[in-house]
């Protein structure tokens, strides 16, 4: 769809001014960059006036930081709710490769999601050049509460592993997920016949084998 299209749709009366700046600003942002993309784009994409910007937001600034708290809440919320579902339909104690594959689908699949994810990866990757929002958002609206959930999860499905080594464990599955979609982003960038044999779910299957492997004979005391 293109970006005249999407306004379009979204100068429906019935679409919130509110919200309409909220939708184009994410592509804008994504397509464009914060530099370049003006508060005159904003709202001339979401067929509003300048001043409902400052309005309903208080600034091109917190109108970005409300974009990427709404998205970064989407991701820990999708990510805890993988965890419970697993434990719930396990009486609480699920295999170790279920736990694995619900939370490395759950982390992976918004960003490659393709009715979404390519603008998200594409507003990251952005960010990541580029930042303008405090780096306290990224640790206390994703990544404490994820990482909090998972070890807790982790615990209760391999009970012999020592407390102190499960936060190791959960860094080391995370920095295999984080991998991936930094790969699936070089793949946005670049065309790269290497980097085409990294598709997703051939990814999480690796990940999930692998991952279980290494986590079975870290607990039993084979490596030390």
């Amino acid at each position: 769809m293109t970006m005249s299209q999407d306004s379009s749709a979204l100068r429906n009366p019935a679409t919130g001014v509110r919200d309409r700046l909220l939708e184009v600003a994410e592509q804008l942002f994504a397509e464009r960059g914060f530099d370049g993309t003006s508060i005159r784009d904003l709202a001339a994409a979401a067929g509003c006036n300048v001043a409902s910007v400052n309005y309903y937001f208080g600034g091109k600034e917190k109108l970005y930081g409300e974009i990427w708290r709404r998205n970064l809440h989407l991701l820990r919320d999708t990510r805890i709710a993988s965890i419970d579902k697993v434990l719930s339909e396990s009486a609480g104690v699920p295999c170790l490769e279920d736990l694995l594959r619900s939370f490395a689908c759950a982390f992976i699949g918004p960003l490659v999601d393709e009715s979404g994810g390519p603008r998200l990866i594409r507003l990251m990757a952005r960010e990541m050049i580029n930042p303008h929002l405090p780096a306290s958002m990224f640790g206390d609206d994703v990544i404490r509460p994820t990482l909090s959930a998972m070890q807790q999860a982790l615990a209760k499905v391999c009970p012999e592993l020592p407390e102190s080594k499960v936060p190791l464990v959960v860094f080391s599955l995370i920095g295999q997920l984080i991998h991936t979609i930094w790969v699936k982003m070089m793949q946005h960038s670049m065309d790269d016949e290497a980097l085409a044999m990294f598709e997703p779910a051939r990814v999480i299957d690796h990940i999930v084998a692998f991952s279980a492997a290494g986590i079975t004979a870290y607990a039993g005391g084979v490596i030390e």
